[in-house]
């Protein structure tokens, strides 16, 4: 497939990939959240024709274009889901520009400039998840009107408010008993108490075992960048080999 190179091109490469995204991270969450492996290092990919993927990165050395953020899956477990879903949001922001703009390289400073404009007139992927829901009213036309519907407009906003807050409220208890299911027979290596929802919690690559980040000094950040992690008693075993 040949690169993009005029600013038409480029500016529908961009759009297409960022549609991919944004489905990833709303209408297809739950499927995109059962791809993430806390296992391998994956990144999540969005294609020009809207599509998306997770999948290792790729092995060619400079690659093609540039690269995802890598091991946006680590951070699942250890964050509440909504901000783990911004934080992949703003990665996912940050690569967008960087493969348009490494397509952009080759135009003039006026076609940069014009790209950049187009570009900026979307919303990023961050603001699409992080703006609250909009329950905008079209205002009547009569103060009799008003009067007429604002028994009506009233149920429906408090019926609607309610809704939102059912829903919040199952997610969060999907999440806790999905957390719940998976942990509550473990106990840390370290300090040996269970597990605490509230805390980040790590497995060891190498033992199996899990771990409280406290215990073990690693919080979600750093663990982020870790490809295989090895509590501190097997870390020493392999030293000494």
């Amino acid at each position: 497939m040949e690169s993009p190179a005029t600013v038409e091109a480029i500016f529908e490469d961009f759009r297409g990939r960022r549609e991919g995204i944004v489905k990833a991270l709303t209408t297809d969450v739950s499927i995109f959240c059962d791809e993430c492996d806390p296992v391998k290092d994956l990144c999540l990919y969005g294609l020009p024709d809207g599509e998306w993927k997770v999948t290792l990165p790729v092995e060619e050395v400079p690659p093609e274009l540039p690269e995802p953020s890598l091991g946006i899956n680590f951070a699942k477990d250890g964050m509440k889901r909504t901000d783990w879903l911004i934080l992949v949001a703003v990665h996912s922001d940050s690569w967008l520009y960087s493969v348009a703009f490494y397509h952009a390289a080759r135009l003039h400073k006026a076609d940069r400039q014009r790209l950049f404009g187009m570009i900026n007139n979307l919303p990023t992927i961050h603001e699409v998840l992080a703006k609250p829901a909009n329950k905008s009213s079209s205002k009547p036309k009569s103060k009799k009107a008003a009067r007429g519907s604002s028994n009506n407009s009233n149920r429906r906003r408090k019926k609607e408010e309610d809704e939102d807050e059912e829903e919040e409220e199952q997610d969060e208890e999907e999440v806790e008993e999905n957390s719940e299911e998976e942990e509550e027979e473990a106990f840390c290596g370290i300090c040996a108490d269970p597990h605490n929802t509230s805390q980040f919690w790590i497995a060891c690559d190498s033992c199996r075992k899990w771990y409280h980040g406290s215990c073990v000094k690693v919080n979600a950040s750093k663990a982020a960048g870790i490809k295989s992690y090895n509590c501190p008693s097997c870390a020493k075993k392999r030293a000494r080999h």
